[in-house]
């Protein structure tokens, strides 16, 4: 079993509380607009994947690319910034997510906390909303979770406070 702390859109600013709620976790995954610094504290802290976010320079963009793809205890695992809903998906990602869906479908971007489930092609959808302090959101959101055989459990959406 792996245990994930999942978050987006902190755009330079990391909240306290995200060292609290993530220390049991085995990953920490950015779903992009990092912003200045935020990687480097948060992969000091624990092993982390993330893309980069509309807002992120030339810096993080060398590191992180815009889509990852990968498996996480056999679950598919697409992450990238923008990339939609479930009924609204991103013209730069609708090819592929109906021809080759994922499991798990991770966007951030619209600082809005959702997890959604995509009967259509079998896909669960999540997007952990804005831990930062920028942007039009009123509270600081993540999203915490387990991974084992494929499957996805001990789904939580954590409030951190407002912004």
């Amino acid at each position: 079993m792996t245990k994930i702390g999942l978050i987006s859109d902190t755009h330079g600013f990391l909240d306290p509380a995200v060292f609290k709620h993530f220390v049991d976790c085995d990953e920490i995954w950015h779903a992009g607009d990092f912003g200045d610094n935020v990687a480097e504290e948060l992969a000091a802290f624990k092993p982390l994947r993330g893309v980069y976010g509309n807002i992120d320079g030339k810096e993080i963009r060398s590191v992180y690319p815009e889509h990852l793809r990968f498996n996480c205890e056999k679950l598919d695992v697409w992450m990238t910034h923008i990339g939609g809903y479930p009924g609204k998906y991103a013209p730069n990602v609708k090819g592929e997510i109906y021809t080759k869906p994922p499991k798990l479908f991770i966007t951030g971007h619209s600082h809005i906390l959702k997890v959604m489930y995509d009967k259509k092609i079998d896909c669960l959808h999540i997007n952990p909303g804005a831990a930062g302090n920028s942007g039009w959101h009123k509270v600081k959101t993540l999203i915490r979770f387990s991974v084992s055989d494929e499957k996805i459990h001990n789904l939580e959406a954590i409030e951190i406070g407002n912004r």
